[in-house]
């Protein structure tokens, strides 16, 4: 079981990790989309995409790697919280709340890896000699 519970550990981390490094990448290759999104809640679009382009794509690294894995996950978190309030609560688009609350289960996925910890394939469990 504990083998089991070790590919999940890994196998999580990169799924979750994937997805902000895909749009990580997408972002630096049309900014001008995120840039525009950004825009629409009245906060600095083409400085701020790039800024969350290299957080995002920084931050999925560290998760893919498991280095401050838990650190890393808190900060993916809040910045998924504040995606889903800031970007996506609009009560009247049924579109945009799915998205909220897809948001928010990833925020809560990413809680339970900064709580849980990275496993045993992470570079954080090899700086504790193993025991995570």
């Amino acid at each position: 079981m504990q083998a089991l519970r070790n590919l999940a550990f890994l196998l999580g981390r990169l799924m979750v990790a994937a997805l902000f490094i895909y749009d990580a990448w997408v972002t630096v290759r049309a900014p001008g989309g995120a840039a525009s999104y950004i825009d629409k809640v009245g906060l600095p679009g083409n400085t701020l995409s790039v800024v969350l382009a290299a957080a995002m794509l920084i931050g999925g690294l560290l998760i893919v790697v498991g280095l401050w894995t838990r650190l890393a996950a808190l900060a993916f978190a809040a910045f998924c919280i504040a995606t889903a309030t800031l970007f996506h609560y609009h009560p009247a688009d049924v579109g945009e709340m799915i998205q909220m609350g897809k948001d928010l289960a990833v925020a809560g996925g990413f809680l339970f890896l900064a709580a849980a910890g990275p496993g045993i394939y992470s570079i954080d469990a090899r700086r504790r000699g193993g025991l995570i």
